[in-house]
């Protein structure tokens, strides 16, 4: 399967023009799509290369010594980014994940990291700029990073136990060196951290409550998030799923929890408080639990992703996203991108999560979905 398969699309989609009656993308326009969801949130990919083989997202068999990864002249350079994200933050985005792959394996990325604390919405309010990392360099970048401008970090952590958490990275990586980058990034003031825990039922759902018991009242925020179809190569089967219904049954009889409102709009995460007499207590803080495949959240989904390649993904199961790169290096004036981006977003309806729970699955498409590892999750 070659990328071009996976994400090419017409480039007349985006030239101004091309795609109908386009709005012109102005300074602090609300941009909402077909659905009426706005535009909130960018995640932008900035490297394709991980360090890690997780089987949910880059299983060793696929991404092996001889995968063919992007060369670097085809990557974003931190200046197209940053132009980028100026133009998304112009059109109501308020925040910004960096994420991969593994971001913290992309040279010099403090530097990208000053260049987006810099920038301003159209009300001057600097974005919420986040990154999410496997914890693996963490602990030697947290300090860095925070002076460069990072506001919070969120680390992927699928157990406490050093030999289950070593056959999920398959990479013979140890958990203590991601638990040193956790507490790194917490001295730094990177926080809240938030730990997210992707579970896939049979392999590592032991962990689940030695990991509510380690992080309980330590400032962490944890997550856990329900194992999905992403991508076309890592073999998920629905029997895999542990629902987050039945986490939390699982966690509630051990530990006391109570519901807690969402914290803003679109928010992917159902909250959890950690209570003392029936009341959160939130000295002992609370988790989370991402229910995307049993609680779709497509109504409200305010996201957009860019690859490290410059394509614009509307949705984590896309099979194509469109090309800004080619705007960017065509020498496109701001306004004509800003009119893409606005196309683009204005002409969006997709709700994949909904429509898996009521239809048959398309095998086609599934076959040319997007990996996790080339948008970030």
């Amino acid at each position: 399967m070659s990328r071009s398969t996976v994400h090419a699309i017409a480039l007349q989609d985006l030239r101004p023009g091309r795609t109908g009656a386009v709005p012109r993308g102005t300074p602090g326009e609300r941009l909402h799509d077909r659905l009426g969801r706005p535009l909130r949130d960018l995640r932008i990919s900035v490297t394709d290369r991980c360090n890690f083989r997780c089987g949910y997202c880059m299983p060793k068999e696929v991404f092996g010594k001889d995968y063919p990864y992007l060369p670097h002249a085809a990557l974003l350079s931190f200046e197209e980014i940053s132009r980028l994200a100026r133009l998304f933050l112009a059109q109501g985005v308020r925040k910004i994940r960096l994420t991969g792959g593994e971001p913290l394996l992309r040279k010099d990325l403090e530097r990208l990291v000053a260049q987006l604390a810099a920038l301003r919405t159209p009300e001057g309010l600097p974005a919420d700029l986040t990154l999410t990392t496997n914890g693996s360099l963490l602990a030697r970048k947290a300090r860095a990073l925070r002076d460069a401008g990072l506001r919070r970090v969120t680390v992927s952590l699928d157990g406490l136990d050093d030999a289950v958490f070593r056959r999920m990275n398959d990479a013979d990586f140890p958990v203590a060196e991601v638990l040193r980058g956790i507490d790194a990034a917490l001295a730094a003031g990177l926080g809240p951290v938030k730990v997210n825990m992707v579970v896939k039922r049979g392999t590592n759902e032991q962990e689940i409550l030695p990991m509510a018991r380690h992080f309980r009242g330590t400032g962490v925020v944890l997550r856990f998030i329900e194992y999905m179809d992403v991508g076309a190569t890592n073999g998920w089967r629905l029997d895999e799923v542990l629902p987050s219904a039945e986490l939390i049954a699982r966690l509630r009889a051990e530990l006391p929890l109570v519901p807690l409102q969402a914290a803003q709009p679109g928010e992917t995460a159902q909250r959890w408080g950690h209570a003392q007499a029936g009341v959160h207590d939130p000295a002992l803080g609370e988790i989370g639990v991402i229910s995307s495949v049993t609680q779709a959240f497509c109504h409200d989904c305010n996201r957009a992703r860019l690859s490290t390649e410059g394509r614009l993904f509307l949705c984590l199961f896309a099979s194509q996203g469109h090309d800004l790169r080619a705007l960017l290096r065509g020498g496109a004036a701001d306004e004509d991108i800003a009119a893409a981006i606005a196309g683009i977003w204005q002409g969006r309806s997709d709700r994949y999560s909904e429509l898996r729970a009521t239809q048959a699955p398309d095998t086609a498409n599934a076959a040319r979905r997007v990996e996790m590892s080339y948008i970030g999750g």
